[in-house]
């Protein structure tokens, strides 16, 4: 591709004299160790590595032309500064892959909570009646029915174009962190469903307030194609704020919620049953939500919802919901042989953890014994709020390590011990090892109780804990098969 091509759009193309843009070029790299003969190098500052300090090896590999945002001179191949070289990245990304999400049924999912659980909901209720779904998200990516490691909620620009070209699926569901639209990591795609979930307490170490926050998930409702349309939960305040933005401009909007003004509205949910009365189309009937929980509902409705708008059939749709079988790490059930239940859960926030105790209360727990805790060098602002709600909503809870992050586990046990005293009350103690805080809690659990994990869901453990275990899961099993 010529650099011309590759700039196209991108306001560079006036920056650079006409033998530069006839410059044949193979490929992009963001990593100097990818770089091959004829490649575009784009220098990328992160937060611990500056690519700034890498151009020299990416020429010495073959690097026809250098971008980056530094004021560099005298390199020998052609250098072009930009004002923003993630953005950057992403515009040359798409133009070098053919622009991807043209040609696919792009579905971004955003919101604090609840991200993974309908992503797979709807790749459920897709995949159901006839349509091929790749899922790029949290837990791991699927591309053309092959599971692939996720190292991020949203990938950058480049491996997500990428990812967008592997792609023989029909439909792209991704998940849509405020983290990856803050640093453009999908500059360049275009989304035919934006679905917001919710906003609550979260991400305050790395945006500032929660209307920078709302700022952040606003962006991708701005990457919306022409007919694209907005999905949004308007029983959250954001959404509703986020549907009075997007009304001042004419943007297409399906609602979901409570509210006689939505297209898809609850008139009744019943949370023993998880089953509820819809109205949708001035036609009245009962579905169950795809999972427990409250929240799970509104998860379940955004899925069904946009299933809807993509032309599937309502009845083929409320089959679908009862074949749903869940999703690792999110509210996953394990019954002991004594009778009490052990859940597992990704809740990391204030209002997940609430929404988890009070599906368990729902459900019958009669006691409630809630294990989690903090992880290192994350939002600190929310602890107290979590460490509340437990002591409000749990008969016992029990304080124990999450990722440290290099914290070290004084530091941290200090933080628990120091949080405890201020914010907890007499139901709490504290076991820093994880894997015998979850031992000690099952021994003593009786018929009617029910523990509740949460932080970790499906991901594995970052330390070694006692217990020959990597995940919350392994140990709920380690420990019941040595009983």
């Amino acid at each position: 591709m010529k650099t011309n091509q590759l700039l196209n759009e991108s306001g560079l193309i006036s920056r650079l004299d006409s033998r530069i843009l006839e410059l044949d070029i193979k490929g992009i790299a963001d990593n100097s160790s990818d770089v091959e003969k004829g490649f575009v190098f784009v220098a990328i500052k992160g937060f611990e590595i500056d690519g700034h300090g890498f151009i020299d090896q990416a020429i010495e590999k073959g690097a026809a032309l250098i971008i980056g945002e530094q004021e560099i001179t005298r390199l020998g191949v052609p250098y072009l500064q930009v004002e923003n070289s993630r953005k950057a990245l992403g515009i040359l990304a798409r133009n070098f892959y053919g622009r991807p999400s043209d040609q696919k049924i792009m579905i971004g999912i955003t919101g604090t909570n609840g991200k993974t659980t309908t992503s797979y909901m709807l790749q459920h209720f897709l995949e159901s009646n006839g349509m091929s779904c790749s899922v790029i998200g949290t837990n791991q990516n699927v591309i053309n029915g092959e599971k692939m490691k996720s190292s991020n909620t949203t990938p950058n620009s480049l491996a997500l174009h990428k990812l967008l070209t592997l792609s023989q699926d029909e439909v792209v569901i991704m998940e849509v962190s405020s983290h990856g639209l803050a640093q453009y990591r999908l500059e360049g795609i275009e989304f035919d469903y934006g679905l917001f979930l919710n906003l609550h307490h979260e991400h305050l170490d790395y945006h500032s307030s929660m209307e920078e926050y709302f700022q952040a998930k606003l962006t991708m409702f701005n990457q919306m194609k022409e007919h694209g349309i907005a999905v949004v939960n308007t029983d959250n305040e954001w959404g509703r704020k986020l549907c009075g933005i997007l009304q001042t401009k004419g943007k297409p909007i399906y609602a979901i919620g409570t509210s006689t003004e939505c297209n898809l509205r609850v008139a009744k949910f019943h949370s023993l049953s998880s089953t509820m009365r819809v109205i949708e189309s001035n036609e009245t009937y009962q579905m169950v939500a795809a999972m427990t929980g409250m929240h799970n509902m509104y998860n379940t409705l955004m899925a069904y919802g946009t299933s809807l708008l993509l032309g599937i059939p309502k009845e083929k749709l409320l089959n679908s919901i009862h074949h749903f079988k869940g999703v690792d790490g999110r509210f996953e059930i394990t019954k002991l042989a004594k009778g009490s239940i052990v859940i597992v859960d990704y809740a990391h926030t204030p209002d997940a953890i609430s929404y988890c105790l009070e599906t368990a209360k729902s459900q019958g727990a009669q006691r409630i014994t809630h294990i989690f805790g903090f992880r290192g060098n994350r939002d600190a602002s929310k602890r107290k709020h979590m460490l509340s709600i437990s002591a409000e909503m749990s008969d016992r809870y029990i304080l124990t390590l999450d990722d440290l992050n290099n914290v070290s586990p004084g530091d941290m046990l200090e933080v628990l011990n120091q949080l405890n005293e201020t914010y907890g009350n007499s139901k709490g103690s504290i076991v820093p090892d994880r894997t015998l805080a979850i031992q000690q809690a099952i021994h003593e659990s009786k018929e009617g109780d029910w523990i509740v994990i949460t932080g970790k869901g499906h991901e594995k453990y970052q330390q070694t804990f006692h217990l020959p275990t990597d995940s919350d899961r392994e140990t709920v099993n380690y420990i019941i098969k040595q009983n």
